[in-house]
């Protein structure tokens, strides 16, 4: 089963989903959709300093992200410069620096397409393994601290009020973050990576009645969305990233219609 690449492609894109829906509720409560994008543009960075080094490139990602998030972080300690500011300086900045290191090193060749826009078609077994036990930490971890995230998301003095530690929570939540922009990178590539995060989850906010809710409506969406855009970009030969996305986005639109809200008051009922 696993010899088929478009079998691999769906395992790998399904596993990516359901993680990335829960985990993209918070980004989207948090209205942290540029902090997704600006770790999501530090994969650039990542790959070139994997491919120098010729070390796992999943890996560099993953560390470069958390490199960032700590970096904003403390940044965001001092105070010196608005969140918005310093996520746009840390976004570009990485984004620039990766591709002009990438640039520099004209002894390999880098697929820039595959690396903006993903080539989930291309997954490997090992791929795959990465993409599932790194799923299930990050979800495990996640429900592990569901409840003192989102107080923290919701009012972090009650959160101190209620003896939590919202800037443990913070901290997790950013490493998580920074996983999951490692895993799925070649899934959807650097530039959807946050549209994978966020369209489900955004999808699934007008039609759950509870957190709970949006956070399971936000994975199956998700899977529903990586299915669907694979088989279409299968039938109509586009690219396999841009599809899934596209999915998703039909999905939202969909959401948009009367019936959908009509349904979603009947369950509050």
């Amino acid at each position: 089963m696993f010899d088929d690449f478009f079998v691999r492609a769906l395992i790998a894109g399904i596993g990516v989903a359901l993680v990335a829906g829960p985990l993209g509720c918070f980004v989207v409560w948090r209205r942290l959709s540029y902090f997704g994008d600006t770790l999501a543009h530090s994969a650039v960075l990542g790959v070139s300093l994997g491919v120098f080094l010729e070390v796992n490139i999943t890996a560099t990602v993953f560390i470069v992200a958390l490199a960032i998030s700590g970096l904003l972080f403390l940044l965001q300690k001092r105070g010196d410069l608005a969140s918005d500011a310093l996520l746009g300086l840390l976004s570009h900045s990485a984004l620039a620096l990766g591709l002009v290191a990438i640039a520099f090193m004209t002894w390999v060749r880098i697929d820039l397409q595959a690396l903006l826009f993903g080539d989930i078609l291309s997954v490997s077994k090992i791929d795959l393994s990465f993409v599932w036990i790194g799923g299930a930490i990050v979800l495990a971890v996640l429900f592990s601290i569901w409840r003192q995230l989102f107080a923290a998301t919701v009012s972090e003095e009650l959160a101190r009020a209620e003896g939590m530690n919202p800037d443990r929570s913070n901290v997790i939540f950013m490493i998580l973050m920074a996983l999951i922009i490692a895993l799925s990178m070649k899934i959807v590539g650097v530039l959807l990576i946050t549209a994978l995060l966020i369209i489900p989850a955004a999808t699934a906010r007008r039609i759950a009645a509870t957190p709970e809710q949006m956070a399971i409506f936000s994975a199956i969406i998700g899977v529903v969305s990586v299915v669907g855009g694979l088989y279409s970009s299968l039938h109509w030969d586009t690219p396999s990233g841009p599809s899934i996305v596209v999915m998703a986005l039909a999905l939202f639109v969909l959401t948009l219609f009367p019936i959908t809200r009509l349904l979603r008051s009947k369950k509050e009922g």
